[in-house]
């Protein structure tokens, strides 16, 4: 019993697997939302060497059937699959490019600079977008135009598609994001003014960490954040996964150099978790919350 607590209490933000994988499960998809006048949405995929993912990552996006908007796929040479799946989806995609660059940050830039949206975002070529998640991202961004930058939960997948874990995030938490960043980057969504505030590009010295580093840019130009309380993208773990791979060589010299940056000195992992305790009991309390709605719908369908 105590340890079935303590699991129940541990929690899971930062934990990219979970428990063994399983079939998806119902979970909280952004509500459906009639499409008028739609913002155009500019959406950059980076790609090298993915053939295994990418055309599920493509059809995430695809089948989302927003009518505004601008898909462009910025591939840095891939010699496996990819080029025959981004041929076969060519008359879909706004447009696509095969030649070598200097890494995901700046395919990413590369892929934003042919880009004119109002929306921007970018997609990993092994994550997947929900279902329904452009259309309430448009929705959002129209019904409230005090609000700069959107993101919502994280599911987790496995290579084969299955489900790992879930990240469910609360209220979005100024302080915290100057110690630590838990926004999930494939549900993350901005206006393009803020981009341009901000630089209009990512910072190309980072490999690992330049969505942290383009959030705190976005911070410090006065753009006002929200979460938005659903699963809004896939987050796919892997063996080749570059998140997997890098964090211990380089990820953490690279968040080490935002904290130094921003808070004058390289805290210790005791005062980050100190300075995060009350939002990770914050998070804590909302996934309890979530779990045992989740929980009582299947006990009361079973028994309708």
């Amino acid at each position: 019993m105590k340890s079935r607590i303590l699991e129940i209490l541990r929690p899971r933000l930062g934990n990219l697997n979970q428990y063994a994988p399983r079939p998806l499960s119902k979970i909280n998809r952004p509500p459906v939302k009639p499409i008028n006048q739609p913002l155009r949405i500019s959406l950059v995929t980076p790609s090298y060497e993915q053939g295994q993912f990418i055309e599920q990552t493509i059809l995430s996006v695809l089948e989302q059937k927003y009518p505004n908007l601008e898909y462009f796929i910025q591939d840095g040479g891939s010699k496996d699959e990819t080029l025959s799946i981004l041929k076969r989806y060519d008359a879909k995609l706004s447009a696509w490019v095969s030649k070598p660059d200097k890494g995901q940050t700046q395919a990413i830039n590369l892929g934003f600079a042919s880009t004119d949206g109002d929306i921007m975002a970018y997609l990993n070529s092994d994550d997947l977008l929900l279902p329904g998640t452009l259309a309430y991202v448009n929705h959002y961004f129209q019904t409230h135009p005090e609000i700069d930058v959107v993101y919502g939960n994280r599911l987790l997948i496995d290579e084969r598609g299955l489900e790992i874990g879930r990240w469910i995030l609360p209220g979005h938490n100024e302080r915290v994001l100057s110690w630590a960043d838990f926004v999930p980057q494939e549900t993350l969504f901005w206006r393009r003014e803020v981009w341009e505030k901000a630089g209009g590009q990512l910072d190309e010295s980072f490999r690992f960490a330049m969505d942290w580093d383009l959030l705190i840019r976005f911070k410090k130009a006065g753009a006002r954040f929200a979460h938005l309380p659903f699963f809004m993208g896939a987050f796919r773990v892997h063996e080749q996964q570059k998140t997997s791979s890098l964090i211990n060589e380089t990820g953490f010299k690279e968040m080490n150099r935002i904290r130094c940056r921003l808070l004058g000195y390289t805290p210790t992992q005791r005062q980050i978790r100190r300075a995060i305790s009350a939002f990770i009991l914050q998070h804590i309390a909302v996934d309890m919350m979530y779990r045992i709605k989740s929980r009582s719908s299947v006990f009361i369908k079973k028994w309708m």
